[in-house]
């Protein structure tokens, strides 16, 4: 199997490519050096510069001045942000389709129209202590009071939180008519009531952090429920279908660089008078991962495609699940690999194979583990057959 992309995608592929290459890679060892940190004014500048872009923008509908990208233009942009450490491409927020469909005229113009400005920067808190991939297992309560809700609970791994002024909380609805079903909040921070219980230190070095939130009677108006009461468990698929596949994304560019990189040491690295591209177990790993890479690749473009032709949503989250599982774990083996070819110089914190090998190791974690992603699969496959999962 072949695929060509569009030239509408290799458009952006190479806008995005010149922005990362010339903007944000120039920063990596000085942010992970600095916790993750770089000078304000330089994040600043990236940021305004995906703005004029139109990054915050690329799945917002038209009508309400988005670009409306199809998914396989999205991929393409994705793939190249992943070739980035340290998160610096997470310089920008995203208005993403679902918002549109779920939110009200209200809440469009107050949170997502400014945040593809720029003007906002949101957050997403979902799991918990006791729940995470199982998200239907949240303990965090949402109870209507008047022409209020007040939510009670703890958030666990709330990136960004750190730099955002809005959270979107997802929480189980106490009393009435839905009682025990998922709604999700709008909720502006600072709010009385919502804390910061710590901010763990974790593998990575970004500046994104990823706080521990409490909420203890935080009353949100009824105006910052997002869709009706029982629905945010339906917002937070159509969220993961997206995510899982922007990570399949990012993992192939990650892994696109990695191999660039360690071919490039390999054919300098001499060892005895030769490169050490000459040896076998050099070019077996070399081979493997630019196998491994063009597999999760294709997946990964077929999948965003298959969504652009309109494929069945509960079709379109198996494909999902299998171009995350592929390219995270791909991108695990490519990442030890480039490790293993640069030697000692693969365990200095300055070389790139080493800040991805433990950023990578995240992405067969979040949006789903890999043994989430293998379930979802599997009953596909156990409800629509093989063709219904994968086609064909």
């Amino acid at each position: 199997m072949s695929f060509t992309l569009p030239d509408s995608a290799r458009d952006w592929q190479g806008k995005i490519r010149r922005f990362v290459e010339a903007e944000l890679i120039p920063w990596e060892e000085r942010a992970e050096l600095a916790g993750g940190e770089i000078p304000a004014e330089v994040a600043a500048r990236h940021e305004r510069l995906a703005l004029e872009l139109g990054l915050p923008r690329i799945d917002a509908p038209k009508r309400h001045g988005g670009l409306q990208l199809p998914l396989l233009d999205q991929v393409a942009i994705a793939e190249q942000t992943g070739r980035v450490t340290n998160a610096l491409a997470w310089c920008y927020g995203e208005a993403q389709s679902w918002m549109f469909e779920a939110c009200s005229p209200d809440q469009i113009d107050r949170f997502i129209l400014p945040l593809m400005r720029g003007e906002r920067h949101v957050c997403t808190a979902v799991t918990e202590e006791g729940a995470g991939s199982d998200v239907d297992d949240i303990a965090t309560t949402a109870r209507r009071d008047g022409d209020h809700y007040v939510i009670d609970g703890e958030k666990w791994h709330v990136t960004s939180a750190n730099l955002a002024d809005t959270v979107i909380v997802q929480a189980k609805v106490r009393g009435g008519e839905a009682d025990g079903g998922h709604a999700l909040f709008f909720v502006e921070m600072p709010a009385e009531g919502l804390s910061t219980v710590r901010s763990p230190a974790y593998t990575h070095s970004y500046r994104h952090h990823h706080p521990i939130l409490r909420f203890d009677g935080v009353r949100v108006p009824a105006a910052n429920r997002i869709g009706a009461e029982g629905q945010g468990m339906g917002f937070i698929h159509a969220w993961f279908r997206r995510e899982r596949l922007m990570i399949a994304a990012r993992c192939c560019g990650a892994a696109e660089r990695l191999i660039e990189a360690a071919t490039a040491f390999a054919a300098e690295r001499r060892i005895g008078g030769e490169p050490m591209a000459r040896f076998q177990l050099v070019q077996a790993m070399l081979a493997d991962s630019v196998a491994e890479l063009h597999a999760a690749r294709l997946v990964t473009y077929e999948a965003a495609a298959a969504h652009d032709r309109g494929l069945d949503v509960k079709a379109l989250h198996a494909r999902c699940s299998v171009a995350k599982l592929l390219a995270s774990e791909m991108a695990g083996r490519v990442a030890d690999r480039a490790v293993q070819i640069f030697g000692g110089r693969g365990y200095m914190r300055e070389n790139v194979a080493e800040r991805f090998y433990r950023e990578v190791r995240v992405d067969r974690i979040w949006e789903g583990t890999s043994e989430i992603q293998r379930l979802i699969i599997a009953g596909a496959l156990l409800k629509r057959g093989l063709k219904g999962t994968i086609g064909g």
